[in-house]
């Protein structure tokens, strides 16, 4: 006789499901390394087969747009919406950002051209195995050193050593963080407030060298998608902008030069209802045996009590994993999550248990994280929402 559904076990999703990122020929971490290995700079390596060599390189990355939100506005976004099809390297297709996608993590693949495993900044708060506090890696707290936190040199240093043109454009206020100093420092930093600014202080440093790499970011986009939601106004008002911002960079390209249009990850609006909040500090069951609750609500780092990693690896896959595939730590690293290899120094700041959402649900904890929990917008995990970020080409 067959057992009725309603008495069937759940049954989680299966680990080897999870669309691992495209780490060797397909992701964030490739990007860099591979202009710069075409402007002959030493210790770099293209991996990213699609792209042709520019003397003169320019990346703008766009915080949050990945590419399934462009994909769905070409009313707002025209101009970057009919650069889809010139996609990496004019194959139509998106790059994949790392796990988790998320800020922290994101931008220091695109920096340092190395995955999570490697550089180690796991997501967006992980254990510091030296003190047991959870350590936020976009915003530095608590302090630890940076250099000792991320010590691999940024594919910007390589190249200004090898006398490549080399400068971010950016916010002021991003110049003397940590994240900046381990994921994006090396040649010039200049700081703009305007968006219209950065873009025409990058073209000018595109072309002050005969080889030149530039790098600017703009974070408002994902700043209005967290507060309200990637299906309202004030997020289509950003997205108009910065499609503007775009077209203005490209209209001012200098000859031999090629801008790649990117950004970190994409970003999805989570219900405010009990089905799809699951709120770890009032949720007894998710709670025991946990000493710490890292990551965010679509991609979380576990760390258990002494002994009990196992035991709350189990009532993880039972509870959650029919909407987010549960793996321990071993289980995660051996998938691939964090790159096909994780340096010993990084190995434990990953949790015991990683959790990462398939389904439209996150895990927030009401009281310990007030803000990240109130937000609408969500990202973090490898659905194609999140993990698929463009790489938009215009050549000169």
């Amino acid at each position: 006789m067959a057992i009725p559904a309603a008495w069937q076990d759940p049954v989680p999703l299966a680990l080897d499901t999870a669309p691992v990122p495209e780490y060797g020929s397909g992701s964030l971490a490739d990007l860099l390394p591979t202009l710069a290995a075409g402007m002959d700079v030493p210790g770099t390596h293209a991996t990213l087969g699609e792209l042709t060599p520019a003397d003169r390189n320019c990346v703008f990355l766009i915080d949050g747009l990945g590419w399934e939100q462009i994909r769905a506005h070409p009313d707002e976004a025209p101009y970057l919406h009919s650069l889809l099809a010139t996609s990496r390297g004019g194959t139509g297709r998106p790059l994949t950002a790392g796990f988790p996608s998320t800020t922290a993590t994101s931008l220091a693949s695109v920096g340092t051209g190395l995955t999570p495993g490697g550089h180690g900044l796991a997501g967006y708060t992980v254990r510091d195995p030296a003190t047991n506090a959870l350590m936020n890696q976009l915003r530095w707290r608590p302090w630890t050193d940076p250099y000792h936190w991320q010590p691999h040199p940024t594919v910007f240093q390589l190249a200004d050593a090898a006398g490549v043109h080399t400068a971010q454009v950016s916010s002021p206020d991003f110049q003397h963080t940590p994240l900046t100093k381990v994921a994006l420092s090396g040649g010039t930093f200049q700081g703009r407030l305007t968006g219209e600014d950065r873009m025409d202080l990058a073209a000018q440093h595109l072309a002050a060298g005969d080889r030149s790499l530039v790098y600017t970011y703009y974070s408002e986009v994902d700043g209005k998608g967290h507060r309200f939601g990637v299906d309202s106004d004030a997020w289509r008002g950003q997205l108009m902008y910065v499609d503007r911002l775009a077209q203005r960079l490209a209209e001012q390209l200098p000859p031999r030069s090629a801008l790649y249009v990117t950004a970190d990850h994409g970003m999805i609006d989570i219900p405010f209802d009990e089905e799809s909040r699951i709120d770890f500090d009032e949720d007894w069951e998710l709670s025991a045996g946990v000493a710490l609750l890292g990551g965010e609500g679509r991609a979380r780092h576990v760390y258990a009590v002494p002994g009990a990693a196992a035991d709350v690896l189990a009532v993880w896959r039972e509870v959650l994993g029919e909407q987010f595939w549960v793996a321990s730590r071993d289980e995660a690293i051996g998938a691939g999550w964090f790159g096909p290899h994780v340096e010993d120094r990084v190995r434990d700041r990953i949790g015991d248990v990683v959790a990462a959402a398939h389904a439209d649900v996150v895990i927030t904890a009401s009281r310990n994280e007030p803000g990240e929990s109130s937000m609408v917008g969500m990202h973090g995990s490898m659905t194609p929402v999140e993990q698929h970020v463009p790489l938009l080409e215009v050549r000169s």
